[in-house]
């Protein structure tokens, strides 16, 4: 049976994000949230026929909230607010990222404290079941009253204006992608362009990606650094669970116990595990894998908690509360989204970092323990995995300046009604790139690892070691004489982000 993700009261969970903005999962809003929406919308009605301004209702925005706007002009407002809010500019942002936008905002529409018609919310529904994807552009959010460019470019194309890719990814006008589906084009009313673009979707729906992604790097990342010890000769005595219970964050135990099944029964560890082995300790970059590794595990976690929360939210401004009242607020403002989407870009880097520094190990005869220099197969004549390791340290370098936090920053708007944003969308697009970056980083040194471990043979790697190298010789071949690089790390990455280590 198509699974169904289900809008109504209840919140929604991250894999309902990933499977709609990844999988094109089929929403449907419920009964409940239908009564929700129509009750909502009878309390918008009662106060757009009152005489008393209210704002969003009846009279304009931001600066010019003052303006008391007259019943034959309010469609017209609405209209007016997308298409003038509707100015992105740059490329096109990714079609997960607009789907994750567009159900996150079409889940606070069916919460039924925006005050929208059930039409509306139904029309939504279709648009993103019919797999049109508005098209959203890299700039023009603070992430201050809401990702307010990216969600006027998808209330937009819901009205029929501006352009869409349709489910064969063709640019096409959107009311010809509306007319193809049997959609008919809203007709904004009072208060929906308002409910259409003031929410945090967009920056949310980025976190959430950015969490399932990095969970993954980071069991990478374990495999990747246990790979890295087994082929530097490095011991898995620091490794045990009970000197890690000494310090018992969750996440370092987590990573630790991992490298421990990871490393267990291999031959190349055993054979310098007795007497004749003059090693004391080994380089923090392969002692304290653990401990950082584990640092930004509890990292993610916590920004799951920020998520979680997100996610039963209603954001909206003003917001229909159960009573009828129709309230201003500042729950528009992306700070506690951004905060931790800043957050995640300092781990990723340092994840990045620590990996680079045990790939250069492997590669440098004065510190491998017995490997040819950069792992080369005629030194001198070959080069090895030298440029590999360049490219790691171009894109830790990057990952550092991503890493650099956007939501420190502030620009003032809207006439100064708008006087403090959060940036968070920027947070939020910065921190896909690092997550990439963090992947290729993660691929070299597989591709590394991989290969030295290679070249300790007749000495045989641990089991699950093992298995992760003969999956990647299927596409990889092993030591030899030097290969043009590039297509293996393409390969390697691909291993990587289709979940196949």
């Amino acid at each position: 049976m198509q699974p169904v993700v289900q809008l109504g009261p209840e919140t929604l969970t991250r894999e309902d994000v990933l499977a709609v903005a990844r999988e094109d999962v089929t929403v449907q809003v419920t009964e409940a949230a239908r009564e929700a929406v129509t009750t909502a919308r009878a309390h918008i009605e009662r106060l757009a026929d009152a005489e008393t301004p209210t704002y969003g209702v009846s009279t304009g925005f931001g600066a010019l909230a003052v303006r008391h706007i007259p019943p034959d002009r309010r469609a017209a407002l609405q209209q007016s607010l997308v298409r003038s809010h509707a100015a992105g500019a740059g490329p096109e942002v990714e079609r997960e990222v607009v789907r994750a936008l567009v159900l996150l905002r079409l889940k606070t529409l069916a919460s039924g404290h925006t005050g929208v018609r059930l039409d509306t919310v139904e029309a939504m529904s279709a648009m993103l079941n019919a797999g049109i994807t508005p098209v959203v552009h890299e700039y023009g959010s603070l992430g201050c009253s809401g990702d307010l460019a990216p969600l006027s470019a998808a209330a937009l194309a819901l009205t029929g204006e501006g352009f869409v890719r349709d489910r064969s990814d063709a640019l096409v006008p959107a009311a010809q992608a509306l007319a193809d589906a049997g959609i008919k084009p809203v007709r904004l009313a009072e208060k929906e362009g308002l409910a259409l673009i003031n929410g945090t979707d967009g920056m949310l729906g980025m976190l959430v990606l950015a969490l399932h992604d990095l969970r993954y790097l980071l069991d990478v990342a374990d495999l990747t650094a246990a790979m890295s010890v087994e082929a530097l000769l490095g011991t898995d005595r620091v490794f045990a669970a009970d000197l890690h219970a000494l310090r018992p964050h969750p996440g370092q135990g987590r990573s630790a116990a991992r490298m421990v099944e990871l490393l267990r029964d291999s031959e190349i560890m055993a054979s310098h595990r007795g007497p004749d082995c003059t090693r004391v300790q080994d380089a923090y970059s392969l002692r304290c894998s653990p401990q950082v590794h584990g640092a930004a595990r509890d990292t993610v976690a916590y920004a799951e908690t920020v998520a979680d929360r997100e996610l039963a939210a209603a954001i909206d401004n003003p917001v229909v509360l159960a009573d009828g009242r129709v309230e201003s607020n500042g729950n528009f403002h992306g700070a506690p989204i951004a905060y931790v989407l800043d957050f995640l870009a300092i781990p990723v880097a340092d994840v990045a970092s620590i990996a680079e520094r045990r790939t250069d190990r492997m590669l440098d005869l004065n510190r491998s323990h017995g490997l040819p220099p950069f792992l080369a197969h005629d030194p001198g004549v070959d080069s090895g995995h030298m440029i590999a390791q360049y490219t790691q340290a171009a894109i830790v370098s990057e990952l550092k300046r991503l890493a650099v936090p956007a939501s420190v920053d502030s620009i003032p708007s809207s006439a100064m009604q708008e006087d403090h944003v959060s940036m968070g969308w920027s947070a939020a697009r910065k921190l896909r790139k690092s997550v990439d970056g963090l992947r290729t980083v993660l691929a070299v040194e597989l591709l590394t690892a991989a290969r030295a471990l290679d070249l300790r043979a007749p000495l045989k790697p641990a089991p699950a070691t093992a298995a992760v190298v003969a999956k990647l010789r299927e596409s990889v071949p092993g030591p030899g004489p030097d290969r043009h690089l590039a297509p293996e790390i393409a390969a390697a990455e691909d291993l990587i982000r289709t979940g196949a280590l």
